[in-house]
């Protein structure tokens, strides 16, 4: 079984894939930069038991992270439980996706996982966008090259704001929106969060497809993505857990490198 580790700033996700890319098993935690290597050792140890796995069942693993100070922490833990030695998605390794960005070395692990599913997986050109801490809204063109994006705040960031930069608003969390005129500080504020970032998603994929020539493919992952995409006008293909399909990407022992199916 390959376990695809997925760190982002909010939650780390782990996922198991058998030899025939099924997902098996996926779970959550939440990012603390303070836990040790024992610690996610045993954390880890507790979701497989959880899910009725040994140990030995994970045969290679491959890590994307946001968070730099938790990946060799994390890359440890993971070896000394499971006995392999992570593949960390970082800039030389092969990934077979075209970067047509400025400088393709700062590109984020998570968007290139995400770049690389949405190309194997959906018909190009594809716009993925992915709904968490941070809102990312990328595009890869006809040939499924990436071309570069838009960074926004996410709903956890915009709600923290409110809270924090007022002396009035509560901290809220994030919740289904049922109309867009609030009738109460809450239902304002999450009309205004998590609606306004669904009509900032239409309104950036109108200005991509005008830049793409062309219609796209529009692709949502992420934490909030199921909570966002209802409130769009343009149809959104949720994919929740797009950037853990590493069911599409083997380790090969020899090398140590990561290709693309």
């Amino acid at each position: 079984m390959i376990l695809a580790v997925d760190v982002g700033n909010t939650n780390i996700v782990f996922g198991g894939f058998d030899n025939n890319g099924e997902l098996r098993f996926i779970s959550r935690l939440n990012t603390q930069v303070s836990r040790m290597e024992d610690q996610y050792a045993i954390k880890l140890k507790d979701i497989l038991s959880l899910y009725g796995f040994e140990n030995a069942a994970i045969t290679g693993c491959i890590i994307s992270s946001v968070v730099s100070p938790i990946t060799p922490i994390l890359e440890k833990g993971i070896e000394k439980l499971c006995n392999v030695k992570p593949i960390i998605v970082s800039p030389g390794i092969k990934t077979g996706l075209n970067i047509k960005i400025d400088d393709p070395s700062v590109l984020g692990s998570d968007l290139v996982c995400g770049g690389v599913a949405a190309k194997s997986k959906y018909p190009t050109p594809c716009i993925f966008i992915d709904v968490g801490t941070c809102l990312k809204i990328f595009a890869l063109d006809r040939s499924g090259a990436m071309l570069g994006g838009a960074i926004a705040p996410g709903p956890r960031l915009s709600f923290e704001a409110l809270s924090g930069k007022t002396a009035s608003l509560p901290l809220i969390g994030a919740e289904p929106v049922g109309k867009m005129i609030g009738t109460n500080s809450p239902d304002s504020m999450r009309a205004g969060v998590i609606g306004g970032i669904a009509c900032m998603i239409d309104g950036m994929i109108e200005r991509y497809e005008e830049e793409l020539g062309e219609k796209a493919t529009i692709v949502a992952t992420g934490g909030y993505a199921s909570l966002i995409a209802p409130l769009c006008r343009r149809e959104l293909i949720v994919d929740p857990d797009l950037v853990l399909e590493l069911s599409l990407i083997h380790i090969s022992e020899p090398t140590r490198r990561v290709v693309i199916s």
